[in-house]
């Protein structure tokens, strides 16, 4: 296994409730298997989820030593990493996406082919409008002219100028992420704003733990309420039916591709809307999400398209459409 950490950087800082920055680094991975073939997976960590670029290093270090020999081996794999050492979301999703690019690679298929899905179902995806001064938003929508639908960022006493200088500056589709900003009282004040202002979804407006308070919300809510961070795993999603309408997966989260299609299924099955989310990260950690754009209804995979700087090629939205490579494995390639 060799490893790397790259360093990216946002064309803006990339602001959101908690914060924000415009450099950022995550690990690239690298697996090679008895012919000499590669697959490669990316680790994007987030502190929100107790992960640095250190504790992924450190966590490679420990789940390197138990690879499988065969790596057809995926789920019996992402199961004794998870057993070996657990946490360590986005250390886990590298090594997933590295084994599925080596499987995609031996047979000499994309990961969507596959798994059997058609990409051209794959929803068009958002683009992110960071927290930012009015004037800075309406300079970042006139940046994001291709993209016909935007994600805006809120959970700052600041939202109904944020939301007025979006107007102000398109009539585009907007979806709202409060990044678990609000309160409950605040969230279904903002309730009938968001519908003043044309927004379509809300997402995570709570802390994570206030499932009860998103029930609150969405039992008021016109649009649908989608749980981001109060949703890792496929196990956390049973707790959430009836309380929100749908959930947003993300693999620095859920830990693996595995893991993801268990929590496409599960929530299916609870009649529950999917999403798919990214971190900051480069094309090569959204092409392995953009594989199962086709079995979701919302996507959010503008990661890459923030950067100024990526490093690879793979998956891309212009005009937000969603096209997959056609290369095996993940398909992506070093620019």
């Amino acid at each position: 296994m060799n490893v790397e950490v790259l360093k990216l950087h946002t064309k803006h800082p990339f602001v959101i409730a908690r914060g924000g920055q415009s450099d950022h680094r995550t690990v690239w991975v690298r697996l090679t298997d008895a012919e000499g073939q590669e697959g490669w997976g990316e680790a994007a960590p987030s502190k929100f989820y107790g992960e640095t670029v250190e504790s992924v290093l450190a966590a490679l270090e420990v789940y390197g030593s138990m690879l499988p020999t065969d790596p057809f081996n995926l789920e019996d794999a992402e199961r004794s990493w998870e057993a070996k050492l657990r946490g360590n979301g986005s250390a886990r999703a590298a090594l997933s996406a590295a084994l599925h690019d080596l499987v995609g690679k031996r047979l000499g298929v994309p990961l969507y082919r596959l798994w059997g899905l058609d990409p051209c179902l794959a929803p068009r995806s958002t683009f992110t409008i960071g927290l930012d001064t009015p004037d800075r938003i309406k300079a970042k929508v006139r940046e994001a002219e291709q993209f016909p639908i935007l994600k805006v960022k809120l959970g700052t006493d600041q939202d109904i100028e944020i939301l007025r200088a979006i107007r102000e500056a398109t009539d585009k589709e907007i979806r709202v992420d409060a990044n678990c900003g609000w309160t409950v009282k605040r969230a279904i004040r903002m309730l009938p704003i968001l519908d003043e202002f044309g927004v379509t979804v809300l997402e995570q407006p709570l802390p994570p733990h206030d499932h009860e308070g998103l029930a609150a919300i969405s039992a008021q809510a016109d649009i649908p309420v989608i749980a981001d961070e109060s949703c890792l795993v496929a196990v956390d999603i049973p707790p959430l039916v009836g309380k929100v309408d749908g959930i947003n997966i993300k693999l620095a989260k859920c830990g693996g591709l595995r893991e993801a299609l268990r929590m496409i299924a599960v929530a299916r099955a609870h009649g529950l809307m999917v999403m798919v989310g990214c971190m900051i990260e480069s094309s090569l950690g959204i092409t392995a999400a953009a594989h199962v754009t086709p079995l979701v209804d919302i996507v959010d995979l503008d990661g890459a398209a923030l950067l100024v700087d990526d490093p690879f090629v793979g998956a891309h939205i212009e005009g937000g459409q969603v096209t997959l490579p056609t290369g095996p494995g993940l398909g992506v390639r070093r620019r």
